[in-house]
Parts: C-alpha cells; sequence; structure tokens
C-alpha cells in the first residue's frame, strides 16, 4: 500500500487509491504464541484474548457482552454509576477510570474496546495501538479528520487488528447490496440519497449558564479529557445528549453516517469527496452554531470517478427532512433509509446495509441474483474482531477501510458549521482549497495536558 510523507514534516497520507482497495488490500501478518513473543497482544487461536474495557456503560455495554466468551481482564469508566451493571457482570475485571493507569499497570492485555463519547476516541485508541493492543473502536472512529488519519496511519504502522463499531458491515444485507450493485442490477449508479430521524437530542442551542455540582461517581475532569475545560451541569451533557456538542460529539451525521453510508463507500469504492456542501436550519442564537450542531441539516458530497464507476452524487438529510419519495415505490410502502440511483433503476435499503430491495418489487422479483462472492461473517460484530485477532488477519471494517471513510463523514460537518458554502475538498492533504476559515475544524487543538 503507497504511503507518501507530506512536507517532510508531516506523517504518511492515505491516497484516494489507497481507500478505494482497501478491503482487497487489507494487511496480514502473523500472530504467534504469546510465549515464543513474551508478551500479550499476541495470541493464538487456541488461547482467549485478555480484553479491556474502556467505556463500560451505554453501547460499551454491549460490546463487552458480544465479547464475554473471552476474558474480559479490565474495565475503565470516569463514571461509576453509569458502568456499575458492567462491573457486576465481570466481577474479577480490575477497575479503574484513567485508561492511562490501566494500560500503564496492568500488561496482560491483548485488546482494547473503545466506547466513549466521540471526543476520546483518538486519544485511547492511539495510545492502546502503541502498546501493541488490538483495538474495536466505536463509530464515528474520530470526531475530526485529522485523528481519523491519525489512526488509520497508526493502525498501519504498529500492525494491530482494528474494527470500527458500525455493526451493519458484518450483516448480509450489504454484502448483497454490493454484489448486485457490481452485477449492474441498476446500472452506474450516479446519485445516491440517505437520511435519519438524528437528532434526538437537543441541538441549536447555546451553552448553559452556570454549573452543578459533580456527582461523586463521576470524574468529569477526566469525561473531558482533551475537550476544553468547562463547568459541569446537570443533564447538559450526560448520558448521550454530549452527541449535539461539537467539543464532544459530531452531531446528527457522525452519530449515523458511519452506518447508512458504509454501504455507498463500500459498493460505490468511493474515496475521499472533491466537494461538500451544507444547508443547516438556523439556531436559536447567533451563538449556539458553535457549541452544538443545527436542528436539521442537508450535505451535498461529491465524489469523482472512480474506474468504470461515474461520478456521484451523495446527499444526506437530518432532523426531520428526507429526500423525494421515489416515484417507482409503490404507495403504502415504508420508504427505507438509503435510496441508490442508477441508469437502469433504484435500491434502498435499511439504515445498517439491511434488507436491500429493488424497487419497484416487481423488479426485484425478475432479477436473477448473481453468486455470492463476498466473504460472509459468521456471528457478531466484535466476534468478527475476534476471530481476527486470534488468526493474524484482519476484521471487516479495520481503519483502512473506516478511517478513510469515517475522514469524509465528519468532513462533511466542516460544510455544516460553514452552511451554505461549497467546500472544494484536497483529501489527501486534509484541506479545504477555497474557504481557509473552514480549516480550524480539520486538527482542533487538545486541552493541556493531552496529546494524540
Amino acid at each position: 500500500m503507497q504511503v507518501q510523507n507530506q512536507n517532510k514534516v508531516k506523517n504518511e497520507k492515505i491516497t484516494r487509491r489507497d481507500f478505494i482497495g482497501s478491503v482487497a488490500a487489507a494487511a496480514a501478518f502473523t500472530i504467534v504464541p504469546r510465549h515464543v513473543l513474551g508478551g500479550a497482544g499476541h495470541t493464538p487461536p487456541s488461547e482467549k484474548l485478555n480484553i479491556a474495557g474502556v467505556g463500560a456503560g451505554g453501547m460499551g455495554r454491549s460490546n463487552i457482552k458480544h465479547c464475554s466468551g473471552e476474558n474480559i481482564v479490565a474495565l475503565c469508566d470516569v463514571d461509576d454509576e453509569r458502568a456499575a451493571e458492567t462491573y457486576k457482570l465481570h466481577p474479577k475485571a480490575k477497575k479503574y477510570s484513567d485508561f492511562r493507569k490501566m494500560l500503564e499497570k496492568q500488561k496482560d492485555i491483548d485488546a482494547v474496546i473503545v466506547a466513549t463519547p466521540d471526543h476520546t476516541h483518538a486519544t485511547i485508541a492511539m495510545a492502546a495501538m502503541r502498546m501493541g493492543k488490538h483495538v474495536y473502536v466505536q463509530k464515528p472512529l474520530t470526531r475530526t479528520v485529522y485523528e481519523a488519519r491519525m489512526l488509520t496511519e497508526a493502525a498501519r504502522k504498529y500492525k494491530v487488528v482494528t474494527q470500527m463499531g458500525n455493526q451493519g458491515h458484518s450483516g448480509e444485507g450489504v454484502r448483497l447490496l454490493c454484489e448486485w450493485i457490481w452485477d449492474g442490477a441498476i446500472g452506474p449508479v450516479r446519485e445516491v440519497v440517505a437520511w435519519t430521524n438524528r437528532p434526538i437530542w437537543p441541538q441549536g442551542i447555546d451553552r448553559p449558564e452556570g454549573s452543578s455540582p459533580v456527582p461523586s461517581t463521576l470524574d468529569w475532569d477526566l469525561w473531558l479529557g482533551p475537550a476544553p475545560y468547562r463547568p459541569y451541569v446537570d443533564k447538559a451533557y450526560l448520558p448521550f445528549v454530549w452527541r449535539g456538542w461539537w467539543d464532544f460529539g459530531c452531531g446528527a451525521l457522525g452519530d449515523m453516517a458511519c452506518h447508512l453510508l458504509d454501504p455507498v463507500f463500500w459498493a460505490l469504492k468511493l474515496g475521499y469527496p472533491s466537494s461538500v456542501e451544507a444547508y443547516a436550519s438556523k439556531n436559536n442564537s447567533k451563538t449556539a452554531h458553535l457549541e452544538t450542531a443545527p436542528l436539521a441539516s442537508i450535505v451535498h458530497y461529491r465524489f469523482p470517478a472512480r474506474g468504470d464507476m461515474p461520478p456521484v452524487k451523495l446527499s444526506w438529510y437530518d432532523g426531520g427532512l428526507k429526500p423525494e419519495r421515489p416515484e417507482e415505490l409503490e404507495p403504502g410502502r415504508k420508504m427505507r433509509s438509503v435510496i441508490f440511483i442508477g441508469d437502469k433503476g433504484k435500491l434502498m435499503c435499511g439504515e445498517y446495509g439491511d434488507s436491500p430491495r429493488l424497487i419497484p418489487e416487481t423488479k426485484m422479483q425478475e432479477y436473477k441474483r448473481p453468486p455470492k462472492t463476498l466473504p460472509r461473517v459468521e456471528g457478531s460484530h466484535e466476534q468478527n474482531w475476534i476471530d481476527a485477532c486470534k488468526n493474524g488477519t484482519q476484521a471487516c471494517s479495520n481503519f483502512d477501510y473506516a478511517g478513510p471513510m469515517s475522514e469524509s463523514v465528519v468532513m462533511g460537518n466542516l460544510a455544516i458549521r460553514n452552511p451554505g458554502q461549497k467546500l472544494e475538498w484536497d483529501g489527501e492533504n486534509m484541506k479545504v482549497t477555497n474557504v481557509a476559515e473552514a480549516n480550524k475544524y480539520v486538527n482542533e487543538p487538545y486541552r493541556e495536558g493531552w496529546t494524540l
């Protein structure tokens, strides 16, 4: 896989060609028994992985549950109350509040699940990979474009097994969709539309005034991590509603696009967009847009031609906005979350790439399906990662694929934060070429004491 060095001081860059070939080019390496290497991080199939979970409540609880057949040796969370249920399920696991201390003290960890808020994904995953730990990181992979690029390059450098938590990528539906599109079921695809009901949390608001006492079970400073300091305010940020705040989350686009747009990126072999333009609802004040994502937005991505595939326009709708209902969709039939528009027809699927169907249904019934050519995943998305860790292969949504896709997803937020302006994007150099102001969001600085 090609790697280049920019300006002699930049880390390695990912080319568009790298990304398009990422599924086939996922790095494989040999894992040898632990007793040969004398350390953790390299586990043969005959042994169980020693897994640590960072972020034990919420989605982390589910991720850890799917790994419960392995050894859950450590759990780390800044909120003891939120993590209490998972702690009870794994009484033998050592408990930590600071992932840095966990990685420093506990040497038997082979792999780490990162299921924290978006703004801490990168620092935790990077620290683990530097120590040779395999990582499973929830979606979106990171909060910023730069962080996604750094994690992708680190995964290659440290030769660890990686997986992003977009579980639809392990499903049958997304594979059928790819095979049908590659078979020419709807002809060349020139447009895709996708929509979500998110946000289902507050957005378009100002930062709350004042402060509240920090609960005794919460380490607020650790929860903030690399984000700028702000006072704790009860129910303003925790739990779950952090997603709408730019300092912590990525809004509706970051929350759901790594699910909805996954089949789009895979089936159409997309690389970096050439431009992105967004339109957003007005917030409740002139300063709210600096604090949170808007109540609703539309984002238009433009992607160049790839091989024999034509240029593509990809449109995203959130906040209750939806694309036009296809004329081919029968009356009374539900419009699914993603619609591919080809020269010879249309295809739609659910928000995880599930249940793909040609429309109208008569076309689906007439279609002669091609042979199944993509490898199928047995078990859960987490199990796919575990199997890769043991077998010396790569998981299906490894960072060679998930990293560049995440870059494009969160790059859309640059346009949302600069609505009405068409941003020309140099993906290889992570740079908006025509609106300099937008580049300040590509790599936002960390709070003092935190580094990537």
